[in-house]
């Protein structure tokens, strides 16, 4: 049974899943205290580590957005009801072919559905630490949905110039393109202009760390 939680836990628990349903992300200290009227993201931690020891929220350490939602409290349908998924772990993708082509397939991973927000079609092993900042690593196995719409401010893989790269989608008025946006300063943004070839791959739903992770 869900713990009780006060009136302000609540609250930031609220922000913690509407900002990952919206975005596939969790949001940052800062932001929760923006959105709640906090004097400081110090009083936001405070409210976090209380979650976090009531079973509510896992911290993860040396990121800004390091908060995953414990069951059951990410509301995820019961694995009854949606068996474990078998996902194809994508590795480096070759220039100009297929994200799911049959040589980019390190492995199949069986996972429980209740990690992710929505059902991913497979996991792309991520490269880099472009996106440190939003709490992705190097190794990372970030879960994408493909064939879906995505919007400002979504993490997406993106094919641009022959590459696949991960990173956050600004689309730009008037279709004069996008730009996307690293989540590291030590990176530049990639401006991608309407006439230049560009492809959403998908949308990120969930992130996985793999530790050794078994098939």
């Amino acid at each position: 049974m869900p713990v009780k939680l006060t009136k302000r836990q609540q609250q930031v628990l609220d922000v913690i899943k509407d900002k990952i349903a919206s975005n596939g992300y969790p949001p940052t200290r800062v932001e929760i205290a923006k959105k709640l009227g906090f004097k400081s993201a110090n009083a936001a931690e405070d409210h976090l580590k209380a979650l976090a020891r009531k079973g509510v929220i896992e911290l993860i350490a040396g990121t800004s957005r390091g908060i995953r939602l414990c069951a059951p409290y990410s509301e995820q349908p019961d694995t009854e009801s949606n068996p474990v998924l078998n996902l194809a772990v994508i590795g480096r993708v070759a220039a100009g072919s297929p994200v799911l082509a049959a040589e980019h397939i390190e492995k199949e991973l069986r996972v429980e559905p209740h990690l992710f927000k929505e059902q991913p079609d497979y996991l792309l092993r991520v490269r880099g630490l472009s996106m440190r900042d939003a709490g992705i690593l190097e190794g990372d196995l970030l879960a994408i949905k493909k064939g879906v719409t995505a919007y400002n401010g979504q993490i997406v893989v993106a094919r641009f110039a022959d590459e696949v790269t991960v990173k956050k989608l600004e689309i730009l008025p008037e279709g004069r393109g996008v730009i996307l946006h690293a989540d590291n300063p030590d990176f530049e943004p990639i401006h991608v202009d309407a006439s230049s070839q560009f492809e959403i791959e998908g949308v990120a739903v969930g992130l996985i760390r793999d530790w050794g992770l078994s098939d």
